[in-house]
C-alpha cells in the first residue's frame, strides 16, 4: 500500500509537516508542497504570529515523532494565567494543581522550522515556492504556481494542511459544492512586544500568561525564550470605544493604554510604532460540511475547522488530527475508508474545540477577576480533590489531558451547572451545602477514564 500510493500533502506549516514526519516514519512515500520559501533558508515569513500554546495533545503528538525534547527546549513554561485588573492586585491562577500541569509557550516558526527538519530526516520530500493553483480531480492533476509559471502534477491522493484559507478546500468547494460557513468574530487583534530588561532578563513574571482583562476587550503576553513577550490587544473592530475603528492612530492608542493598560506602558517601550506599524488581524470560525472526497481528497487542521485562539488549541487540535490520520492510513483497507474514518472520529471533536474556544474568549476577558467566577473556580478545586476521577475541571479535562474534545464539552456543561448552582447569592465556601453539591456530583456524572 504505500509503494502503491504515495502521499501529497498541501502545507508545510505545523500540521503538514508533523504528518509528514508520522507518515514517513511508517514507510509512507510523501511529497510536502508548501507556496512560500524554505524558512530554514530564507527564514520564517509566517502570516498568524500568536504565540502558540503548546498542550498535552500536541506534546503527545510530538512524543509520537520523537520531537518532544528538542521542542521543549525552545518552550516557555506557563503554569497559569498571570491577572492584572485595572484596579486591584496582579494574581496567578494556576492553570492546573501544581507545576505538572502546565503548558509552553512556543514561537511558530521556530517550531516549523523544527518540524520541517524532522519530516525531511524521516524521508519526506519537501518543495518550496509551490502553492496549489487548481486541482482536476477527475483526471488526478494539480496545477501548481511556481516562480517558473505554472507546473501541472499527477497526484494519487491529496492531503490539505494549509491552513484556514486552504486552497485545497477551494479547489474541492468548485468540484464538489457543499456547505461551508465562516462565522467571523466582530473582534480583532494587534500584535506588540515586551522587548528584554537591559540585562537580557523577562520584564514580567516569565512562567505565566499574562491577562489585562477589561470587559468586552483584553490583553494579553505570552513569553518568548529570547526574553520577550508577544503581546496581543484583542478588541471589537467597530462600534463604541474602545474599537480599532474608534483609535485611529499612534497618539490615541498610547491614551487608551494610559487609561485602561496603564502598566504596560514601562513595558512597551514602542508601543506608539508597534500599533502604528503592525495590521489588524481577524478571527474567524470555519465549518465545512465534509472533509474528504473519497480516496482522493481530505482536509485536516485549519483547512478543515479553523477556530479562534482563544483556548490555545488550534495547534493542539491540528496535531490531533495528525495522530488520528496516520492511525486510520495504517488500519483501514483503502483510502476512502480511512479518510471517511478520520472524519468520523475528528469531526464532532473539532466542533466541540471550536465551541470551546469562543466560550474561552468571554472567561479571558470577562470573569478572570469577577468574583462569582473566582468562587466557581475555588470551588471547582475543592470538587476535583472531593471527587477525584469523577469531578475534573474543564481546563484540566481540555490541556492536560486527551480525552475527546466532545466529551470534555458536555462534562463541562454539567459542571457549570453545577458550580452556578452552588454559589448562587454565595460569598465564601464556607456556606456550600456540601451534601447537596456531593449528591448533584455524584447523580450526575460518572467517573471518567482516559
Amino acid at each position: 500500500m504505500t509503494e502503491s500510493a504515495p502521499l501529497t500533502i498541501i502545507g508545510g506549516g505545523l500540521a503538514g509537516a508533523l504528518l509528514a514526519t508520522l507518515l514517513a516514519k511508517k514507510g509512507w512515500q510523501v511529497d510536502v508542497y508548501e507556496r512560500r520559501g524554505d524558512p530554514r533558508v530564507e527564514g520564517y515569513a509566517g502570516g498568524r504570529s500568536i504565540n502558540l500554546a503548546l498542550a498535552e495533545r500536541g506534546l503527545h503528538a510530538l512524543k509520537l515523532a520523537g520531537l518532544d525534547d528538542a521542542v521543549l527546549k525552545q518552550a516557555v513554561m506557563m503554569r497559569g494565567r498571570f491577572v492584572h485588573p485595572l484596579a486591584g492586585t496582579p494574581h496567578l491562577q494556576r492553570y492546573g494543581r501544581d507545576d505538572s500541569e502546565v503548558i509552553w509557550s512556543i514561537s511558530r516558526g521556530e517550531l516549523n522550522i523544527t518540524l520541517l527538519d524532522a519530516a525531511e530526516r524521516a524521508g519526506a520530500r519537501l518543495h518550496f515556492g509551490m502553492g496549489l493553483d487548481a486541482v482536476d480531480f477527475e483526471h488526478r492533476t494539480a496545477t501548481f504556481d511556481t516562480s517558473e509559471g505554472k507546473r501541472d502534477l499527477p497526484f494519487h491522493t491529496l492531503i490539505g494542511a494549509d491552513g484556514a484559507g486552504s486552497s485545497l478546500r477551494q479547489a474541492l468547494q468548485a468540484f464538489r459544492p457543499c456547505e461551508e460557513r465562516t462565522e467571523w468574530l466582530d473582534h480583532g487583534y494587534k500584535e506588540l512586544e515586551i522587548p528584554p530588561t537591559t540585562d537580557g532578563g523577562f520584564r514580567i513574571e516569565a512562567n505565566a500568561l499574562h491577562i489585562w482583562p477589561r470587559g468586552h476587550y483584553m490583553c494579553i503576553a505570552l513569553p518568548n525564550d529570547e526574553r520577550t513577550f508577544t503581546v496581543t490587544l484583542f478588541m471589537p473592530l467597530e462600534g463604541e470605544p474602545p474599537s480599532f475603528a474608534t483609535i485611529r492612530g499612534s497618539g490615541e492608542a498610547l491614551e487608551f493604554f494610559r487609561r485602561d493598560f496603564p502598566d504596560t506602558l514601562e513595558l512597551i517601550p514602542d508601543l506608539a510604532e508597534d500599533y502604528a506599524r503592525n495590521p489588524v488581524g481577524k478571527l474567524a470560525t470555519l465549518h465545512y460540511q465534509h472533509w474528504h472526497l473519497d480516496e482522493r481528497a481530505v482536509l485536516i487542521g485549519d483547512a478543515a475547522h479553523a477556530m479562534v485562539p482563544f483556548h490555545g488549541q488550534g495547534m493542539n487540535c491540528a496535531f490531533e488530527d495528525c495522530i488520528a490520520l496516520a492511525n486510520h492510513l495504517s488500519h483501514d483497507r483503502d483510502l476512502a475508508e480511512a479518510y471517511a474514518a478520520f472524519e468520523a472520529e475528528r469531526k464532532p471533536n473539532a466542533a466541540a474545540i471550536q465551541q470551546m474556544a469562543l466560550e474561552n474568549y468571554i472567561e479571558m476577558r470577562d470573569k478572570v477577576d469577577d468574583t462569582a467566577f473566582l468562587l466557581q473556580r475555588e470551588l471547582e478545586l475543592r470538587l476535583q480533590e472531593r471527587h477525584p476521577g469523577r469531578f475534573v475541571p474543564h481546563y484540566t479535562m481540555v490541556t492536560f489531558m486527551r480525552i475527546p474534545y466532545a466529551v470534555a464539552l458536555a462534562r463541562s456543561d454539567i459542571q457549570r451547572e453545577i458550580l452556578v448552582d452552588a454559589t448562587r447569592g454565595l460569598e465564601t465556601l464556607a456556606e456550600v451545602n456540601w451534601p447537596e453539591v456531593d449528591a448533584a456530583v455524584m447523580a450526575r456524572l460518572e467517573p471518567l477514564s482516559g
